[in-house]
């Protein structure tokens, strides 16, 4: 009786470490491929730790308030509308609201972000190179 015990403990911890081990090469390759859609190094790091620091992906917030683009104008209005309908006074979902309004944060981010990126750009350009 006891060998078969031994037996079947052994087994067991077998499966659980094959089930661990395939499930943490999964999320390796997963955080991966993550970092690749990123931009991959230090861009890939930054967009890794805003997402971690915000709780959610650029891509994860415009699902939420429905938009296509990082327009300002559309996720203002989405925002406005998609917060009314989910006030808890009206029957709305109070946890809802809160993934509504995390999404607008985190879109107003990249929107700040990409108008920084455009400035920097069109400073540069309007540099010119001395010596040429």
């Amino acid at each position: 009786m006891a060998k078969y015990l031994a037996q079947i403990v052994v087994l067991g911890a077998q499966v659980v470490g094959r089930a661990f081990t395939k499930a943490l090469r999964q999320e390796i390759q997963a955080s991966q491929a993550a970092a690749q859609r990123a931009g991959g190094g230090k861009r890939g790091a930054k967009a890794a730790a805003t997402n971690s620091l915000m709780g959610m992906t650029t891509e994860e917030a415009q699902k939420i308030l429905n938009v296509s683009k990082l327009d300002e104008e559309a996720v203002n209005k989405q925002y406005e509308h998609l917060f009314k309908v989910n006030d808890k006074a009206k029957g709305g979902s109070f946890y809802l609201q809160s993934k509504v309004v995390r999404a607008k944060e985190r879109l107003d981010q990249e929107i700040v972000a990409s108008k920084e990126a455009a400035s920097r750009k069109s400073i540069n350009q309007g540099e010119e190179k001395p010596g040429t």
